[in-house]
């Protein structure tokens, strides 16, 4: 899928299994963005209120990880894993309430971030589902 879509932004040759979100997003640098827009908006938006109060009062600690995360999630280098061992994201976040009012919070963050960055649309399109799925298992509240 990727390499179709991707073959004009790169002038070299890839094998298809080097086009990975990892390097469509920009690698480290285009993740830093991208967490950087997300925290920015849930600390800014009244709409996502319900989901920053999961959060301590700085958000550095999980800036960092979602960071190292999203590296691993997206094929490139496994820093959360190599620092914490396997993510088990759905495990560690089951202390915190999380219903479809927290995850579409989540969402409207992740969106707006990802506007931000001005992605091509088939590789954003393709994000933004992982995202969707990503969000609903982390939902662990039926209201």
């Amino acid at each position: 899928m990727f390499k179709k879509v991707f073959q004009s932004i790169f002038p070299k040759k890839l094998k298809e299994e080097d086009i990975t979100p990892y390097l469509l997003i920009g690698e480290s640098k285009g993740i830093d963005k991208l967490v950087d827009r997300f925290y920015f908006y849930m600390d800014t938006l009244c709409e996502a209120q319900r989901c920053r109060e999961l959060h301590p009062e700085s958000l550095e600690p999980a800036k960092k990880k979602l960071k190292m995360f999203l590296s691993g999630w997206f094929g490139g280098p496994s820093l959360y894993i190599e620092k914490y061992g396997h993510p088990r994201m759905r495990a560690r976040h089951l202390p915190f309430k999380i219903s479809s009012v927290e995850r579409d919070e989540w969402l409207l963050c992740m969106r707006k971030a990802m506007d931000d960055l001005k992605l091509n649309k088939e590789f954003d399109g393709y994000l933004w589902k992982s995202f969707e799925n990503f969000a609903e298992h982390m939902r662990n509240q039926e209201s």
